[in-house]
């Protein structure tokens, strides 16, 4: 069960947190992709591109605005020949897909109903399954979720116990399970997410930090030092605290300077990946104009 995070609790979080550093630097069997990249690499989401055009234009598209890679969402009803000509098409074009968003909204490992987080973990091994089909090595899944009848130790307990499940099948697949730090009243804190990925000790779970997510109750500079090695993938997303509202990159509270240093001093050098609503190309133009920005420091 969950319990709060002592001093003693982060003595020791501090104290591991050298080990963690080797520990997520271990590739062991992990596919090239999964190690350490050269850059950033600007992604953008499937769902973001024009939905009029056919998908070999739609990565074209994607590489004319400046993104080298794609995030899509599982839900898009393809059989797994269809995800693997979907990964040679985003290929062809400069644009492999990187990452497939699972979620797990629809059927939470953490519910109450033990058929329900069955559902889950089926739908996740299968996902993870289109991942490796389509040439992504990472998929993100909201690990729990806490609700008035589902008590916060009880969705620790019951997501961890049902992702160690699935990590024979990611291990056997070389694809990560990125869990993400959502609106979910879920791992609010940033030792609580990093003693959360520890916990499993394999670096199959890995953590997906999304930037805007914390803006409302903490900084993001300070989740991604404390997560460190253990990150695995980026969103990119800003957020106003005065008004209570979703912005384009640069216009909310987001202090992207520092995001940027604590990227560096964390290592990380993977893809960057921003969920904001789509547009056309001078919007998604601007909008990789806006991350190289960012990248600028």
């Amino acid at each position: 069960m969950a319990n709060a995070i002592h001093r003693r609790d982060f003595l020791k979080l501090s104290a591991g947190a050298a080990a963690a550093a080797v520990l997520w630097g271990q590739t062991g069997n992990l596919t090239a992709e999964t190690k350490p990249e050269n850059k950033f690499k600007k992604a953008v989401q499937y769902g973001m591109l024009p939905k009029d055009l056919s998908d070999a234009d739609k990565f074209k598209l994607a590489r004319k605005c400046g993104f080298e890679g794609i995030e899509i969402d599982a839900n898009v009803g393809r059989t797994e020949a269809a995800w693997a000509e979907l990964g040679k098409i985003a290929r062809d074009q400069g644009t492999p897909i990187h990452s497939i968003v699972f979620g797990g909204w629809h059927a939470p490992l953490s519910d109450g109903n033990p058929e329900v987080q069955a559902k889950g973990v089926s739908e996740m091994k299968k996902t993870l399954a289109n991942a490796k089909a389509v040439g992504a090595n990472n998929v993100l899944l909201v690990p729990a979720i806490v609700t008035e009848t589902v008590s916060y130790g009880q969705a620790y307990q019951r997501s961890q116990e049902n992702i160690r499940k699935l990590i024979p099948t990611a291990s056997d697949l070389n694809v990560i399970i990125a869990v993400e730090n959502v609106w979910n009243k879920f791992l609010l804190s940033p030792l609580e997410f990093a003693r959360y990925v520890d916990e499993f000790a394999n670096p199959i779970v890995r953590a997906y930090f999304d930037v805007g997510n914390v803006i409302l109750f903490g900084f993001s500079q300070d989740w991604i030092r404390t997560l460190g090695k253990r990150i695995n993938r980026i969103h990119l997303k800003d957020f106003k605290r005065q008004g209570y509202q979703w912005t384009n990159l640069l216009d909310g509270d987001v202090n992207w300077k520092e995001v940027k240093k604590a990227l560096d001093e964390a290592g990380y050098s993977g893809y960057l990946t921003p969920e904001l609503g789509g547009g056309d190309e001078a919007y998604l133009t601007d909008l990789s104009k806006r991350i190289d920005r960012i990248l600028l420091g």
